[in-house]
């Protein structure tokens, strides 16, 4: 095999470098958001594209890609800022245009979209709500108002005029919005004239459109658990559950050289999702790619071909599956993970004939690298990284760990482990994650989980029954489980590492963040003499106020899937909530909320506040008035890690 040379720049040509700049702060520096995201190239392969950050907001650059200078930069005035962006041709890009909202924990989309050329010319109000005549003093054209929210489907770069927008509609309003069915609408670049191609037959739709911009398959759901999927037939949808192909959590993902088949993704009988080949005249289908433990984390689809190559797994370490060995972006990934060894390499963009390709290269010490890959020298030339003021050297190692629960349940999840320190007895700090159906924990790098290793402690993340990414009965199996079966997986996996001898039993604490705030205070119920101290970050704290405030309860499919997921027994949920169960807490507690959050609104901080007050158990607290679920400014999550350290430090005598 041919090695790949390897070209490096400091940085690019017209940024300064100051992110480099090194500080002793542990909270500053592991808070601080990525200075570039979203690096591409344009189909024609001429520009170089990347999302930076200018005064706390995105802004957009354009370099040339032969000399690395800047041709243009987007940057919205106000509190916009440029979201997810796509280049629709060999000169226009497409952006969404964000809001910044001190009360939210991530900017708001609005559905609107922007256009505008490589060099700055023709920017255009594309798609959205505020369409109309050129307003006066701006250079911004204006189109056709349209209420809905819109999201690139397929920026079809081979199509120097149109490209494919999904959009959901906002007629009826209100919290159930989302269940609106979704259109489809081709849409000129230049002039945002739109024309109606498709609606979706169900709602939270899922589109597959193919090498012609036709929109043939749709997957989506009506309660957030099962889905359905359907084919496009002589211009109407067809509902595949008459081939009775026995597949839950089908999603479509590619087409095969068959007209009536495709590749979909789907679990059979609970089983971890795979890769199926479905022919839809006969429902025959055949299993492609499977893995015995985990779902695929990735499908690699050949972006000139639209054809599937690869599937990419993640039990403990990621792997990739070559369904097409002989794909040239299969021969390309071989070559790069070579190159770069220890690295995982995913193939971000690329030019129309393939001959440039942008890649991401990251680990579990690193947060990511970006590279240009030249195909036909074969050469691989360093862009930038997405934090460069961290050193992947100094940062703590990441292991795949798996045991055996007290039922017998094989579960897995991760150890962080300190760099430097040998792992005997060591301080921990259990990091349940959020949820808890759908989310997993990953092998990566965590800039929360590295803060707490550099303190010299080692972190716990728990892939309890429950979580996504195993197959549908091992998450089902964590359904109306979340105080009892769930906290044991994680207690279990606590006293594992333990036994192990890495872990020091006088010296643990719990943290997480939504659900994995809820697990923090729950655990330490269950198991009081375990935890030295607990905290919880946007918690849900009583689940019987669960069906009576927050997002998720105000949409019919919410209120379908809180029944599922939890059940309907009032003393069962009682029992499974901390606001219930202070009188049993042991470990030193803090509170963190922010105060405008919708998914845990503050209610659930306030009741388990009085019931705590109620019993005088002491704790700390911290409440952000203009934070939403999650701190998204840089400035409030570095306050919360402070606060978080000095907690950590106190109990675990770090």
């Amino acid at each position: 095999m041919k090695l790949i040379k390897v070209i490096g720049l400091a940085c690019f040509a017209w940024l300064s470098c100051n992110a480099s700049a090194k500080t002793d702060d542990a909270a500053n520096l592991f808070s601080r958001s990525a200075q570039f995201s979203q690096v591409k190239v344009s189909p024609g392969g001429d520009y170089l594209s990347a999302i930076t950050k200018k005064d706390g907001k995105n802004m957009l650059i354009i370099l040339n890609t032969s000399d690395k200078k800047a041709v243009h930069a987007v940057f919205f005035e106000s509190n916009a800022q440029v979201g997810h962006y796509e280049w629709v041709n060999d000169e226009r890009l497409v952006m969404q245009k964000e809001y910044l909202k001190g009360w939210s924990d991530h900017p708001l989309y609005y559905g609107e979209l922007m256009a505008v050329n490589a060099d700055g010319s023709k920017a255009t109000y594309l798609f959205g709500y505020q369409g109309g005549e050129q307003q006066t003093g701006s250079k911004i054209k204006k189109n056709t108002p349209i209420r809905a929210t819109a999201y690139i489907l397929d920026p079809m770069p081979e199509d120097d005029r149109y490209m494919l927008v999904q959009a959901l509609p906002w007629a009826g309003g209100g919290s159930n919005m989302a269940e609106n069915t979704q259109k489809v609408y081709r849409v000129d670049v230049y002039k945002g004239r739109r024309k109606k191609v498709s609606t979706s037959p169900i709602p939270y739709a899922n589109f597959l459109t193919d090498h012609d911009g036709d929109v043939r398959f749709v997957s989506g759901t009506r309660d957030y658990i099962n889905t359905k999927l359907y084919y496009r037939d002589d211009g109407k949808w067809v509902d595949t559950d008459k081939l009775n192909l026995k597949l839950d959590d089908i999603k479509p993902i590619a087409f095969s050289d068959n007209k009536d088949s495709v590749y979909v993704i789907g679990s059979e009988s609970g089983k971890p999702s795979g890769v199926y080949l479905v022919n839809i005249k006969t429902g025959d289908k055949k299993l492609v790619s499977q893995d015995k433990v985990v779902n695929p984390s990735n499908i690699w689809i050949n972006e000139t071909t639209k054809k599937l190559y690869a599937v990419e797994y993640e039990n403990g370490y990621p792997t990739y599956e070559f369904v097409d060995s002989k794909d040239p972006s299969a021969k390309y990934i071989k070559q790069l993970l070579a190159s770069l060894p220890g690295h995982q390499i995913h193939l971000v963009s690329q030019t129309t004939d393939a001959d440039k390709l942008i890649i991401k290269a990251f680990n579990d010490r690193n947060p990511g690298d970006y590279y240009l890959f030249d195909t036909k020298t074969v050469k691989l030339e360093y862009l930038v990284s997405q934090k460069n003021w961290l050193d992947p050297e100094l940062m703590a190692e990441i292991k795949p760990i798996h045991f055996t629960s007290r039922d017998g349940v094989k579960i897995h999840g991760y150890l962080t482990l300190p760099h430097g320190k040998e792992a005997k007895d060591l301080p921990l700090v259990v990091n349940p994650h959020g949820g808890p159906h759908g989310p997993r924990d990953w092998w990566g790098f965590n800039s929360q989980n590295q803060m707490i290793a550099s303190q010299g402690a080692a972190v716990l993340q728990v892939n309890f029954r429950g979580s996504g990414g195993y197959g549908s009965g091992f998450e089902t199996a964590g359904h109306q489980k979340w105080g009892t079966e769930i906290q044991y997986d994680i207690i279990d996996a606590t006293k594992h590492v333990i036994e192990q001898g890495i872990v020091d039993k006088d010296r643990i604490c719990i943290v997480g963040g939504s659900f994995g705030g809820y697990s923090a205070i729950q655990s330490s119920t269950i198991e009081p003499n375990l935890f030295k101290c607990a905290i919880g970050f946007a918690g849900v704290y009583d689940l019987p106020l669960m069906f009576d405030e927050g997002d998720v309860q105000g949409r019919r499919a919410g209120k379908r899937y809180l029944k599922e997921v939890l059940g309907e027994d009032e003393a069962v949920l009682k029992a499974m909530s901390p606001t219930q169960n202070v009188d049993k807490l042991k470990a030193n507690i803090m509170l963190v909320h922010g105060g405008e959050d919708e998914r845990a609104p503050i209610e659930q901080f306030e009741a388990l506040e009085d019931a705590l007050k109620k019993q005088n158990y002491p704790f700390k607290k911290l409440v952000m008035d203009d934070e939403g679920h999650g701190f998204y400014d840089d400035a409030h999550r570095a306050k919360y890690y402070n606060e978080m350290l000095g907690f950590l430090k106190e109990n675990l005598n770090l």
